[in-house]
């Protein structure tokens, strides 16, 4: 599974928002993770230099093995210890309670099934883990505007299957999750139906 031309392409497609804030917003949302941490939905490893010393095992997870080629190169670039997986959200291979965090960031609006996404997420955090995101969204809560409408189908066949009607917080709300911190802002220097976004910090049950 994958798509060499969205990989190739993906780091230049995003350079301008991650200079314009995007990169600085990664660093501050994982600043403080600490234990094991798994990310779903890795990518090209783009969170990799935002790691803290504290991240004692670091778990990079997806299923786009053009992704997973890049994200190993940047890893031994980084000179970080990780563990690469292929592996989809929807069906992540690990036991119950296995992480003491997990990090998505830009990645849940591609994942087809996002209950059952955040319901494997909760399944191997551990008792009262921490889910951080960093995820565009649908311009209102409840549903995309009339502009990610129009724009959607072709997005998300060029977009790596990236779809506009993500309502996350509903969705955090629903599978159980406690959402701590959560700020809505906009995706700096990217196409406009792409701009509304949340960063923040979820638990999940237990403990």
């Amino acid at each position: 599974m994958g798509n060499p031309l969205f990989a190739g392409v993906y780091d230049w497609v995003l350079a301008p928002s991650e200079a314009a804030g995007l990169a600085a917003r990664r660093r501050d949302l994982l600043a403080t993770a600490t234990g094991a941490v798994l990310e779903v939905g890795a990518g090209t490893g783009l969170n990799l230099p935002h790691y803290p010393e504290s991240a004692t095992r670091l778990v990079l997870s997806d299923p786009d093995r053009f992704m997973r080629r890049k994200l190993a190169t940047r890893a031994r670039r980084l000179g970080r210890d990780v563990e690469i997986v292929d592996a989809d959200a929807e069906r992540l291979p690990f036991l119950e309670n296995t992480f003491d965090e997990v990090v998505a960031t830009l990645v849940l609006c591609s994942v087809a099934a996002r209950a059952t996404s955040l319901h494997e997420i909760r399944r191997v955090l551990r008792p009262r883990g921490r889910l951080r995101f960093l995820e565009h969204v649908a311009a209102s809560r409840h549903g995309p505007s009339r502009l990610q409408h129009l724009v959607g189908p072709v997005h998300r066949t060029v977009a790596g299957g990236c779809r506009l009607d993500l309502a996350l917080l509903d969705l955090l709300h629903a599978g159980g999750f406690a959402v701590e911190a959560c700020e809505e802002w906009e995706l700096p220097r990217t196409v406009p139906w792409m701009r509304p976004a949340v960063v923040g910090l979820a638990r999940a049950p237990g403990g």
